[in-house]
């Protein structure tokens, strides 16, 4: 018995047109026969999805259809199921059938009639930038010198001798693809003369040799924002090489490379900066004198502080990329032994060391 049509799409008898062309469209994706090479079951599944939507997306077949039904008057030769004729086409036929030619176009890179556009994306270029760790923080504006293709100058970046101007490729007949039979299907591969361009250069430009560019170096100006790290990228849209076939140029990427710094080491957009005190300043506490990137601040040591023991200054830090604010200042407490007493220094010390009560060995004795 026939497969109701409806069935094989998979949609209900009131499915709207645009609702039958999407189903119809995804199915014909996953069944063609190019996406299925050898597959004889997805091969027989395409034809009653293509027979389905041949007479559903036309509203006179349709009308007849919901008539008559599979047992329905026959609407060709060669009628396939639900009694309506189907047909195989080639590439080159599918441009009338509901935008089916565009679709695998889209799909499988072929495609009737003139070839689309060429149109490309130039290529991404990448530089990198040396920043002194001050520079990060406070960000700067400067220039970058920048190699890449540009656009010939002697041929305005035709390719040809100037004069001269590409021609058609005779190959192609300016398409930039050919089609090449393969079973029941037409598919389209680019045009090996002219590498899909669709026009050649018989007079090549003598700058070029033909190509339509040249290496040039540019200065491109670039705004590095307060907080930089190392490795920040930075995109300048349109300073890339240029398209092709009328295609944008691409992009220029400035990456930051951040010098070290002598006092801070850097945790996001934290700083951490080491803080020499003396025994009796971890032991007693103190106010001790710190640097951040905006000038000295006071910072309170706490009484018995120990080497490591980090203190935090809120908004002290680098600025954040991302959003606002600073991050913080982390002071580590580094308490240091002298290494030459005075008289008075050993004596206080032994003074000390016979009034103290802490023991801390005490555990590895027990």
């Amino acid at each position: 018995m026939p497969r109701d049509l409806y069935e094989t799409l998979g949609v209900s008898r009131s499915a709207s047109a645009d609702e039958i062309k999407k189903a119809y469209r995804k199915l014909a994706r996953r069944h063609h026969p190019d996406a299925n090479p050898g597959d004889k079951e997805a091969e027989e599944r395409f034809k009653e999805v293509q027979n389905a939507y041949d007479v559903l997306s036309e509203t006179d077949k349709r009308k007849q259809y919901d008539a008559f039904g599979a047992a329905g008057p026959r609407m060709g030769a060669g009628a396939g199921p639900g009694g309506v004729r189907y047909e195989q086409y080639d590439l080159g036929d599918l441009g009338g059938l509901g935008g089916f030619g565009d679709l695998f176009t889209n799909l499988f890179g072929g495609g009737g009639g003139r070839a689309r556009s060429q149109a490309t994306k130039g290529r991404d270029v990448e530089t990198t930038l040396t920043l002194s760790f001050e520079d990060s923080l406070r960000g700067a504006e400067t220039r970058v010198p920048v190699e890449a293709d540009a656009a010939c100058q002697t041929c305005a970046g035709s390719g040809a001798k100037p004069g001269t101007s590409p021609k058609t490729c005779p190959q192609c007949g300016g398409r930039g693809v050919v089609a090449e039979s393969q079973g029941p299907f037409a598919i389209s591969q680019p045009c090996s003369r002219c590498r899909g361009a669709g026009m050649i250069v018989e007079s090549p430009c003598p700058t070029c040799h033909g190509s339509g560019r040249t290496r040039r170096t540019k200065r491109y100006k670039v705004k590095i924002p307060a907080g930089a790290k190392d490795g920040t990228r930075i995109r300048l849209t349109g300073k890339g090489e240029p398209g092709s076939g009328g295609g944008p140029p691409g992009d220029l990427y400035v990456v930051t490379r951040v010098a070290p710094s002598p006092l801070y080491e850097r945790r996001g957009a934290d700083l951490v900066v080491e803080v020499p005190v003396t025994y009796p300043e971890a032991a007693l506490g103190a106010t001790v004198e710190v640097p951040t990137p905006d000038g000295p601040i006071s910072l309170k040591i706490p009484p018995g502080s120990e080497s490591g023991k980090l203190l935090r200054a809120r908004g002290r830090g680098a600025p954040k990329l991302k959003g606002s604010g600073r991050g913080d200042l982390l002071a580590r407490v580094r308490v240091t032994v002298p290494k030459k007493l005075s008289k008075a220094e050993k004596e206080a010390l032994e003074q000390l060391k016979s009034v103290s009560r802490e023991n801390p060995r005490e555990r590895l004795v027990r």
